[in-house]
């Protein structure tokens, strides 16, 4: 299994600061793997870090918050200080990635990062294209969206 984790670690205290976790389909299908990730978000909050999640995948469980809006994406930003209020960035699947924060430390900046941006270069710099696109979607698009998304291709 890859790793789809990014922990930001203090240089002095070697405290985790934040966690970014990039979902896979495990940690969006019911049952122990969802529990699990779900256990291991608690665990980071517990301990006084940051998480930002960033949710690629249409199909699935979503983890909390359950009124965040529906959408085909989204980013979920929890600034440990401010627990449990949480931000959320919902995408609709036609729409660009946003740009999220990064939460450090209370008095650190937050760095900015265009998830659109990080998208682009990834796929570009691994030639995705030979295998993302080599089945239909799942979940299945509407009609419009498959239409809209084949024109991409």
């Amino acid at each position: 299994r890859k790793a789809r984790r990014l922990r930001i670690v203090d240089g002095r205290s070697r405290d985790v600061v934040t966690v970014i976790e990039l979902l896979s389909p495990a940690n969006k299908k019911p049952g122990d793997d969802h529990r699990q990730y779900l256990g291991k978000r608690s665990e980071v909050l517990a301990n006084g870090a940051s998480f930002v999640e960033i949710d690629l995948l249409r199909g699935g469980r979503r983890a909390p918050p359950a009124d965040a809006p529906r959408s085909a994406y989204r980013a979920t930003v929890i600034r440990a200080a401010d627990w449990p209020l949480v931000g959320v960035w919902p995408v609709a699947l036609r729409e660009p990635l946003p740009t999220v924060p990064v939460p450090l430390r209370p008095d650190d900046p937050e760095p900015l990062v265009d998830l659109q941006a990080v998208l682009h270069t990834t796929y570009d710099e691994n030639r995705f294209a030979r295998r993302v696109y080599d089945g239909p979607p799942e979940p299945p698009l509407s009609p419009d969206d498959a239409a809209w998304a084949a024109a991409l291709v």
